[in-house]
Formats: C-alpha cells, sequence, structure tokens
C-alpha cells in the first residue's frame, strides 16, 4: 500500500505532496544516505592518513566509486539495506554489510573489512543526523522562512500608511497603521530566524565511550582527537571533543527552542490574523469550487491561518519534549534518544507545513479599507488620549480626569470632541492642531516605523 491515504501520520498523508520537498531529507530512506555518506566518508578518510597503514590510497576512479555510491542511492539500495536489518536487527550494522556487499565486487574489496573501522553506531548516526538536519534547514526550511518574511515585508510597505483602529484588549485603542502592525511581526520572525540560521550543528567521531579507546589500540601513534577534528568538520560540522558514547544532542535542544520561538511568534501572527479576518479589516478573496460549510453556502473560513495555528502548535509540543528530553541520557548512554530522534523531523515538517499555510492564506486576503475608514470615523474618542496629554503639557492637573469623565464608555461625536477642545484654556495653536487631528490622522510614527523594518531587509 503505496498511496498516502494508507499512511498513519498526516505529515506523509493528507500533507504529503506539502511535505514532499523534505522527504530527501527527513525520510528514513533520506538517513539510509546520509549514514551511507558518513561510512564512505571515514573510509575514504582512512586511505588519506599517511599513518594508518592497513588502508591503501585509492585511485581517483575508487574515489568516484564511493562518491557514486551516494550520489546514485536509490529505492533498490535502500530495500537492500532493509532487508539486511530484518536479519540484523540493527540499522547501522546493515549500512555496513551493505557497503562491504558493494565492495566485494570492486577492486576496493581488500578494504571492505575496513568499513566502520574503530566506529561505534553512534559515531555514524550523529554525523548523519546532524547533516540531514542542517540541509533539510538550509535547503527547505530557511527559505520557506525568507519566503514568508519577504510577503510580510511586501504587506507592510503595501499598509505602512493606511490608518487602522488599534485594539488593546479587545477595545478601541490609539490608531495605528496596518503596515506597523505586521511591521512589528516581521522584527520578530527576522530576528527568530537570524538565530536559527546562525545555529551550529554538533558532531563527534570517538568511539564507544568517546575516549578512542578502540583507535589508539590500533595505532596509538596517530593524534586521534586532531583526525576527528578535522574529519567532522570536512562533514561542515562544529567539533564536539567530548562525549560520551553518543553526541549530547545539546545543539539540537538549542535548535529545537529555536524553532519553537519562531514558530511561537508566527502563531501569534496567526492569531492575529483570524481576529482581523473577524473584524473585517481582511476580505479573503473566494475560489471558484471551493466550500467554506458543508451547510452554510456563505461562509469563507480562515482556514489556512487556522491550519498553521494547530501545526505550529503540534510542531512546539514535540520539540518541547525533544529538547528535554535529547539532552539527558544515562551514564554513557541508553537507547531512548534512539526512538526519540527519529521524531525531531516530523516536528520540523510540521512547522514547514505552517509556513506554507500562512503563505497561502497571505494570497488569500485583501485589505478592506471601506471598513478601516469608518471603524476611525466611529470611534473619535481615542483621541482622548492626544487631547489629555496637550493639555498635561500646559500644567493642566486634572487632564486624565476631565477627558475621563468626558469619553470613558460613552461614544463621542466629532463636534462633541471639537466643542470639547474649543473651550479650553491653550494656546490658540495648539487649540487649532487639536481641532484638525481625526482619527485617521493621529497615527504618531507608526508609518515611518513600518518603513523602516521593511527597509531594513
Amino acid at each position: 500500500m503505496t498511496s498516502s491515504l494508507h499512511a498513519i501520520s498526516p505529515v506523509d498523508g493528507r500533507y504529503s505532496g506539502k511535505t514532499a520537498p523534505l522527504q530527501a531529507y527527513l525520510s528514513e530512506w533520506a538517513l539510509m544516505k546520509y549514514r551511507l555518506r558518513v561510512e564512505l566518508r571515514w573510509l575514504l578518510a582512512l586511505s588519506e592518513h599517511n599513518d594508518i597503514t592497513h588502508v591503501r590510497s585509492f585511485t581517483q576512479a575508487e574515489r568516484d566509486l564511493l562518491e557514486e555510491a551516494v550520489s546514485d542511492f536509490d529505492d533498490g539500495a535502500a530495500s537492500k539495506i532493509k532487508a539486511i536489518e530484518a536479519e540484523t536487527n540493527h540499522d547501522v550494522k546493515a549500512v555496513e554489510y551493505y557497503i562491504r556487499d558493494c565492495l566485494q565486487d570492486s577492486s576496493l574489496s581488500d578494504v571492505s573489512a575496513s568499513v566502520h573501522f574503530a566506529c561505534t553506531s553512534d559515531d555514524i548516526n550523529n554525523l548523519a543526523y546532524a547533516i540531514m538536519f542542517r540541509d533539510a534547514m538550509r535547503a527547505v526550511w530557511q527559505p520557506a522562512g525568507h519566503a514568508l518574511l519577504g510577503r510580510l515585508e511586501a504587506l507592510t510597505c503595501e499598509s505602512a500608511a493606511l490608518p487602522m483602529l488599534a485594539r488593546t484588549h479587545g477595545q478601541a485603542a490609539t490608531p495605528t497603521t496596518l503596515g506597523k502592525e505586521i511591521a512589528v511581526f516581521v522584527y520578530r520572525l527576522r530576528r527568530q530566524l537570524r538565530a536559527i540560521e546562525s545555529q551550529e550543528y554538533l558532531g563527534k567521531f570517538n568511539g564507544a565511550v568517546g575516549a578512542y579507546n578502540a583507535h589508539c589500540i590500533a595505532y596509538p601513534e596517530v593524534d586521534w582527537p586532531g583526525f576527528s577534528r578535522e574529519f567532522v568538520r570536512s562533514l561542515g560540522l562544529t567539533f564536539n571533543p567530548l562525549t560520551t558514547q553518543i553526541e549530547s544532542h545539546d545543539y539540537l535542544a538549542e535548535l529545537a527552542h529555536a524553532l519553537m520561538r519562531f514558530n511561537t511568534v508566527l502563531l501569534d501572527f496567526c492569531r492575529d490574523m483570524w481576529t482581523y479576518i473577524l473584524l473585517g479589516v481582511f476580505r479573503q478573496r473566494t475560489k471558484s469550487g471551493e466550500v467554506g460549510s458543508s451547510t452554510m453556502p456563505h461562509k469563507v473560513n480562515p482556514i489556512d491561518f487556522e491550519n498553521a495555528e494547530a501545526n505550529l502548535g503540534i510542531s512546539n509540543s514535540s520539540f518541547a519534549h525533544l529538547a528535554e528530553k535529547l539532552a539527558v541520557s544515562r551514564l554513557q548512554r541508553d537507547l531512548s534518544d534512539s526512538s526519540a530522534i527519529r521524531n525531531y523531523g516530523v516536528a520540523i515538517t510540521h512547522s514547514y507545513i505552517a509556513l506554507l499555510s500562512v503563505q497561502r492564506g497571505l494570497k488569500k486576503i485583501q485589505v478592506d479599507q471601506d471598513m478601516l475608514a469608518y471603524d476611525l470615523a466611529d470611534n473619535w474618542e481615542v483621541l482622548a488620549e492626544a487631547v489629555q496629554t496637550v493639555l498635561r503639557k500646559y500644567d493642566v492637573t486634572d487632564a486624565y480626569e476631565q477627558l475621563k469623565d468626558l469619553t470613558r464608555g460613552a461614544e463621542i461625536s466629532r463636534e462633541g470632541l471639537q466643542e470639547f477642545i474649543h473651550q479650553l484654556d491653550i494656546p490658540a495653536t495648539e487649540k487649532k492642531r487639536l481641532l484638525r487631528l481625526t482619527p485617521a490622522t493621529y497615527i504618531g510614527l507608526a508609518e515611518e516605523l513600518a518603513l523602516s523594518v521593511a527597509e531594513d531587509s
């Protein structure tokens, strides 16, 4: 049964079309390929070390053969590894045996016994996972994050000067601009994305208990920590010099927390967008053939932001557990991290689905400028802040109280507010400035702030 309809997880079922780009990095197939890559790179590194004499130098054709084994990895190769694993009940050992079988029919048959030399399983696993998570983030997740930011930056510029009634505690408040409110999320998301992009991916290669025991008994004269450091760095990873049998996974906890922060900011954005749609700030474009409700024909539901909210929640709950679990291991190791880490890619994928959902939701919305103008014109009481602040400037001691008595819980018209301003004992220039003020023009530096964030991209 290969149909996505038979998948248990929606990641590989309902959302399989969206998550397909991550399959090359986060699937079990991908893990096999990355393990194969690490094993063969280690064999090649052994052949290049002058003091390791039992693995001879390889010809260029033999080096190409090893590279092709990785680049040509396909479903047939994965199936063979899986068949070996069914016998060995050990996934890493299955990759080793697969390589040895492949080398038997080549000019490298004489070095096949050196595959996995001095390695423990996590020497292979920790590097494979680090590379695959790094590649998945850089090739798929991070570009999606930048694409989302690009759309939000564009929306910020388009609406930087568009006045909007703000709402604090859900109530009418000092006006802002739509662009400034979007810019807040641009700044927050951009900051978290930078933290994600600066994340180090660590790796170790030091044997069964992290002390190079097998390495040293075979070649005591070799600088194994130095050799290991160069090997890990050659894979584009940061070297972890001190571990137990397993790499400590602290960097995976760090990445999980960074992604959780990004997810949380994006979830906050989704809830605000849902609310703006509820208030009529945004209208959703309809699409022919789509249905909003199975019984209410008029419905156009904000399903993309709701979908994103759900996937962000699942991603964060998974990351929270993984960040706590993966950094803890009994003594030199226990196997619980092995099962847990297999779900790390699932957490990344739920976050990625949310990124796509938000982008899709943003494509469907359009600003209702008439509604924004009506909302502002219907709430003259929000200028109470402006008036009482000017009165404070002229040492009117009960300025706040005067405006509170006039406006709190009351509907104030333009005429009513202007009548109040006319009787104030303040300079004529200030009085004239307040009389010209409207809710739509009382936006402070909102436009400039919005544009400054957009220009900082």
